[in-house]
């Protein structure tokens, strides 16, 4: 039967056999990651003029994509992501318009604890956006009169926070949430949308 003599030196012996294993660093210099996720972006007005009376709004929806990262050192990466949010223009006269929203972003990451299994970063970056509506807004503008608007691509802003969560050495878990700035997604009255992402990935590192 132990006695708690026997228990307290158990317990310190357990501590000294974990303390005296060497700690893996998760992400390493020269190491290449791979991501793919999902999650919700949440949208911006798209023009600066009413329509209709109404202005029109990018709608939040789900985004989903994938990311490419290589770490030049512990601590700093470059990311590379290529993303998808099929979001509608609501707030038309009549019915919601589809538009499909790419991304294409490149990011410098910082790592926070590259040493650990948890390891927090932030990261900021420029890209190219492209938008393409399932059909042009037609409607009123006042001072104006009958118009009609399609789409248009410009560039992007991000900056964000996340953490990864390595499982194993390669494999690992993730959550982000970023600003993102678009220039427009629209070829008149556009307006510059401030928006806001949150994503759930997995992935794996080499």
């Amino acid at each position: 039967m132990l006695t708690k003599k026997s228990l307290l030196g158990v317990a310190a012996l357990s501590a000294l056999a974990l303390n005296a294993v060497p700690a893996m660093a998760q992400v390493t210099a020269g190491s290449q990651e791979v991501h793919a996720y999902v999650g919700e972006a949440f949208g911006d007005d798209v023009t600066d003029r009413r329509i209709g009376g109404r202005t029109p709004e990018l709608d939040d929806d789900v985004t989903y994509g994938l990311r490419y990262g290589y770490n030049f050192t512990d601590a700093w990466g470059l990311e590379l992501s290529l993303g998808q949010t099929n979001t509608a223009v609501t707030g038309l006269p009549g019915r919601d318009t589809d538009l499909d929203l790419t991304t294409f972003d490149v990011d410098a990451v910082y790592h926070f604890n590259p040493g650990g299994r948890f390891v927090p970063y932030v990261l900021a970056g420029l890209g190219y956006a492209s938008a393409d509506l399932d059909r042009p807004i037609a409607g009123t503008v006042s001072g104006v009169g009958p118009v009609r608007i399609d789409d248009d691509n410009g560039f992007t802003v991000n900056a964000g926070v996340g953490a990864k969560y390595f499982v194993t050495d390669s494999v690992s878990l993730r959550l982000d949430a970023r600003y993102r700035y678009l220039d427009k997604v629209v070829d008149r009255f556009d307006d510059s949308l401030n928006t806001f992402e949150t994503t759930f990935g997995i992935g794996y590192q080499f």
